[in-house]
């Protein structure tokens, strides 16, 4: 009874959420910015175009497949590693986001970190777009009720994600009552997603800070006009916090790295300041009905959206994509992933984290680079999935594929109903080293090959790392 009256209540939310979706924005933040002095950064000054619907992001022609199918195979098995969908920004009220611009960020339905209203209605059309796939692969049978231990929905046990965790749920299993799982108390870290480094020693740490500094110096000092427009379009050289004195210009060369035992890798310095500025916009755009109104008056193109997108996504590759730190971090999930292949009568197996956690078990397995069309997050996009299938082959023969499923950004702002026809983004992902068949297809040896040295390597790390015993 618990779970019907659990499902019924989500039914009730959405069928809310899509009215209040429907309705004008009235609470929505109305400030607008003057108009800046045209820089380097070339801010259009067209603010007068506050209309919403004309100015939203239009839907795209995906040119790509509709779903991860592979013709001529049989879907054996379905393992997804998602991020969150839309969330409020990481900090709220008194914070530094609050006194860094003069202007009033967008009223979040949600408590800060917490996942949207937005949000939820998204993941849900998601889950109903796997459901969709699932049963035209006839993996899934229509009303499916799986018995037990065939289906495992297991979420850190932060609110954002145990929330994603449930709207997908009430998608792709809307009358079966599947219960989410949950390892720790209510809004705590669960290490197994937790992007921490379980092991440190001063030799790692001085070899893991070059690793970083000799991947990303160059890349964080191409952030110079990323920097300067993020500052124009909040006007921060107006804000409290530049007026007395917390922030300054921000400086591609001041970054410190914090790489601490069982501690996530941190950093001080403009990037994380620039990140967490650039983490609200990009929130605030897909959120707010008005694309002028989410740049505070300022009407930007794609291209400055991506450039203002670019500053998360940079340090997110700093913190969790250098090998050494990636191997360190992933290890609990790759371990969990590689145990969902391996149990006997799972089917599908839904893990919900971070973006951190996709970003260090894709490099920890050594994905090769990938571009993401209809996004401006390059990398991890809000919502994306890693969809891993084990295939069987006429032949007998099992393979596995690897695909990067998201919604766009016109999805995200426009949340249209998602099916087989109108589908989100489906991107292959390719691993370097070995060879896909011409369907890009991995054989099962090399696929959990790959899988195994992911995790061999930390033990690896140790090994090299570990201080001599004492005497």
């Amino acid at each position: 009874m618990k779970k019907q009256v659990c499902l019924l209540t989500i039914i009730s939310m959405l069928l809310c959420l899509t009215a209040c979706a429907a309705q004008p924005e009235s609470s929505k933040s109305n400030s607008s910015s003057q108009p800046v002095t045209e820089s380097s950064t070339q801010i259009s000054e067209e603010s007068s175009n506050s209309s919403g619907e004309e100015s939203r992001t239009q839907p795209e022609t995906l040119t790509g497949p509709s779903t991860p199918h592979r013709d001529g195979y049989t879907l054996e098995q379905v393992v997804v590693l998602s991020r969150h969908n839309i969330r409020s920004p990481l900090s709220g009220g008194g914070s530094l986001l609050e006194s860094i611009t003069p202007h009033e960020w967008f009223h979040w339905s949600s408590q800060a970190s917490e996942l949207s209203m937005r949000g939820g209605i998204l993941e849900t059309e998601m889950g109903q777009y796997f459901r969709k796939w699932l049963e035209s692969e006839e993996f899934f049978p229509e009303n499916y009720h799986p018995e037990e231990g065939a289906v495992r929905i297991y979420a850190n046990s932060k609110q954002r994600t145990i929330a994603t965790a449930q709207f997908f749920t009430a998608g792709l299993l809307p009358t079966a009552g599947t219960d989410i799982e949950t390892h720790m108390e209510f809004n705590k870290m669960d290490p197994v997603f937790t992007p921490q480094l379980t092991f440190v020693t001063p030799d790692y740490q001085s070899d893991a800070e070059a690793q970083i500094r000799e991947l990303f110096t160059d890349t964080i000092n191409g952030l110079s006009d990323n920097y300067e427009l993020i500052t124009d379009v909040i006007d921060m050289k107006e804000s409290a916090a530049w007026k007395d004195g917390t922030v300054t210009e921000l400086s591609t060369d001041d970054t410190e790295f914090i790489l601490e035992l069982n501690q996530e890798p941190g950093m001080k310095g403009s990037l994380k300041t620039g990140c967490s500025v650039s983490d609200a916009l990009i929130l605030q755009y897909y959120e707010e009905e008005d694309p002028v109104k989410a740049a505070f008056g300022h009407d930007l193109t794609d291209s400055q959206w991506e450039q203002i997108a670019e500053i998360k996504d940079v340090y997110q590759d700093v913190l969790f994509t250098a090998p050494l730190i990636a191997v360190n971090t992933a290890h609990p999930l790759l371990q969990e992933i590689e145990n969902e292949l391996n149990t006997d009568g799972r089917s599908f197996s839904f893990l919900c984290g971070h973006d951190s956690n996709i970003s260090s078990v894709l490099t920890a397995m050594k994905t090769e680079d990938y571009t993401l069309p209809g996004t401006i997050e390059k990398k991890t996009p809000i919502g994306c999935k890693i969809v891993f299938c084990r295939w069987s082959a006429p032949d007998g023969n099992k393979y596995y594929s690897a695909d990067l499923v998201y919604q766009t950004v016109s999805q995200l702002q426009n949340h249209p109903l998602l099916d087989l026809n109108v589908h989100p983004s489906v991107v292959s992902l390719q691993f370097s080293g070995i060879k896909s068949n011409q369907d890009g297809l991995y054989s099962e040896k090399e696929f959990m090959t790959r899988l195994r040295q992911s995790i061999e390597e930390y033990d690896q790390l140790q090994d090299q790392y570990s201080l001599p015993a004492a005497a």
